[in-house]
This record gives structure tokens, C-alpha cells and sequence, in this order.
């Protein structure tokens, strides 16, 4: 995927004010418009700049973009892939999951940047003169909404966490100025990745003396080379010695509730099997279930004592084959 740099789009230096990169899209867009341009790749560029300005006109997602260059930096012409959950923390105007923007009019860039938010926005602004009418003092504040990164351990116990929001503003001047906010959030055990969690009154605030919008927090699991869960289904991944998993037998693993269990490995086990611990993954009325992922691992023969023990397992198997089940032996 190409990065997209919106400030080279629009022709501005990186602290553009609002007025410059406002300045900045009306040229532009009278210049590409494909109602009176002659150019032969006016509507393309047109695209190109509206979603320049849908970033950089946005205070949250323009401070979010800026995080996103100093943190992946990047080279033209090379691939860009985001981090993971790289815009975790920050927050966006609108409540996540909002319809009613097509995402054909964006860069597969942008919706992966900024998808979800933008048709929150939208939607938001749906309601035209009755939602922002002069009519109407008294106006509920705007729903918002961020990502925040959870352990998924948080999930089978609930806890208690401060989280940071980053957000921006527009001074006096236009110039934009970041910000922070630190919120006491209570995440309830059995939380699963994607639920909102719904902060009330902690949104933008209302106008004429209504009540401030909301903040929904959706949820996201920090990755981890332990477990990943899908839906209230956990797996983790076990390693287990040669002879367990030839032999069979007992072993013990720490799972992702903090609780040590005895598991039985069948003898002959192969990689790839799945253990199923039936109950034992996302706590609900119905919880999920917990799966190992088992993989053989082998130890490191560091001493002449090991070393002579791998040739003696070679030698109690003389007619093992190991690539002939990928078409390999004797090439």
C-alpha cells in the first residue's frame, strides 16, 4: 500500500494552519474541479485532494496522521503497512460503526487509516441545518469515539485502567495544538475485541446547557506471540519436548485466566493438533473455549553429552525419513 503524504497532495508545509490548508484545497479544487477542468486526470486528482483535505481539516485526524509519520517512518516508493492498532489512544469526533459514507470515494490508504472515523463523522453530520441550526440552542454534544489496547488477561478478570486520549485542537491562529486527557475506565470482565465500551457524558459537550455527547471505547487486544482470540475463542500456542509428543503424557500449562492446568497429550501427536479446554476461554454465561496450539520443540545440544545423545536417537531410527513427506529425499 502507497503512503499517502496529504501535506504534498495540498502543496502546504507540515504546520499549515487551518486558513493555509483551507487556502490551499479552494485552489486546487478550482483548479481539478472535473466540472471545469481540461485536465486529463482532473477527477483523479480531485479525489486525491478532497481526502488530503478530509485529514488535514480535521484537527483529531490530522494530529493522528502526524503521530503516524513520526512513528513509521517511510520512503516513496516503498510498501506502507501501519502498525498494529497504531491509532489506539487517539480521539476521534463521531461514534465508531456510523454508515452513510462511501468508501469508494477514498484511497485504500485512508480507510485504513481513517474509515471508521470518517463515517462517524459523516453520519453525524447527516442531520444538515437541524443538526447544527442556529434554530436549535440547545444541541447535545457529539458523540466520540477512540481505540483503546487491552491485555486480553484483562478480559477474564475486568480491571480497573487509567487511559491516556490524545486529541487536537485549533488555537486562535489555526495552528494546530495537541492534547491529552486521562480517563478512570472500568473494563468489565469478559470483554471481547470490537465491543464499545460507552464512557456517558465524556463525548463533546453540549450546547445551550444539553447534555454532553458520549465516548465509546472500542476494544482491541494488544498482540501477543502467547495467545490471540477470536470471538470468546482463545489460542495459545504450547511447546511441548520431542518425547511428549511422541510418548504422550502430562503436562502443565500457565493459560491466559493466570490459572496453571494438567493437560494430557495423547501419544503421536503432531503439529498443527489443537487441544480443546472446553469453557476456558473469554469468561460469558456461555464463555469461549480455550485451544492449544501444540508445536514441538527441540533442545539445544550444547555439550559433547547432548551432542552424542542426538547421534544415538539417529542411530535408534535408521529408517526415518523427515522430507520424504515433501517430496525432498534423495534430490
Amino acid at each position: 500500500m502507497e503512503f499517502k503524504d496529504y501535506y504534498k497532495i495540498l502543496g502546504v508545509e507540515r504546520d499549515a494552519s487551518a486558513a493555509d490548508i483551507k487556502k490551499a484545497y479552494r485552489k486546487l479544487a478550482r483548479k481539478y474541479h472535473p466540472d471545469v477542468s481540461k485536465e486529463a486526470d482532473a477527477a483523479a486528482r480531485m479525489a486525491e485532494v478532497n481526502e488530503a483535505n478530509a485529514v488535514l481539516s480535521d484537527p483529531k485526524k490530522r494530529a493522528a496522521y502526524d503521530s503516524l509519520g513520526r512513528e513509521a517512518p517511510h520512503r516513496p516508493g516503498q510498501d506502507f503497512r501501519p502498525p498494529p492498532n497504531w491509532d489506539a489512544g487517539f480521539e476521534f469526533t463521531g461514534a465508531p460503526g456510523a454508515e452513510g459514507m462511501d468508501s469508494a470515494e477514498f484511497s485504500d490508504f485512508f480507510e485504513q487509516l481513517f474509515g471508521h472515523a470518517a463515517r462517524a463523522q459523516r453520519a453525524q453530520r447527516g442531520g444538515g441545518a437541524q443538526a447544527r441550526g442556529a434554530e436549535q440552542p440547545r444541541q447535545r454534544g457529539r458523540d466520540h469515539h477512540a481505540s483503546i489496547e487491552l491485555d486480553l488477561r484483562d478480559a477474564y478478570h475486568g480491571a480497573q485502567r487509567t487511559l491516556t486520549l490524545h486529541g487536537a485542537r485549533l488555537d486562535e491562529g489555526g495552528h494546530l495544538v495537541n492534547e491529552e486527557r486521562q480517563l478512570q475506565v472500568t473494563i468489565p470482565k469478559g470483554v471481547r475485541e470490537g465491543q464499545l465500551i460507552r464512557l456517558t457524558g465524556q463525548g463533546g459537550p453540549g450546547l445551550g446547557g444539553a447534555p454532553a455527547g458520549d465516548l465509546f471505547l472500542e476494544v482491541r487486544f494488544k498482540p501477543d506471540a502467547r495467545w490471540r482470540a477470536e470471538d470468546r475463542d482463545v489460542y495459545q500456542s504450547v511447546s511441548v519436548a520431542p518425547w511428549e509428543a511422541e510418548l504422550g503424557g502430562a503436562i502443565e500449562v500457565q493459560t491466559p485466566g493466570g490459572n496453571t492446568v494438567e493437560v494430557t497429550v495423547p501419544p503421536h501427536w503432531k503439529s498443527g493438533r489443537k487441544l480443546r479446554l472446553k469453557g476456558r476461554g473469554i469468561p460469558a454465561a456461555t464463555p469461549g473455549d480455550l485451544y492449544l496450539e501444540l508445536h514441538v520443540s527441540l533442545p539445544a545440544a550444547a555439550t559433547p553429552a547432548q551432542q552424542q545423545a542426538y547421534r544415538a536417537f539417529a542411530q535408534a531410527f535408521p529408517q526415518f525419513q523427515p522430507r520424504a513427506a515433501h517430496g525432498t529425499q534423495g534430490a
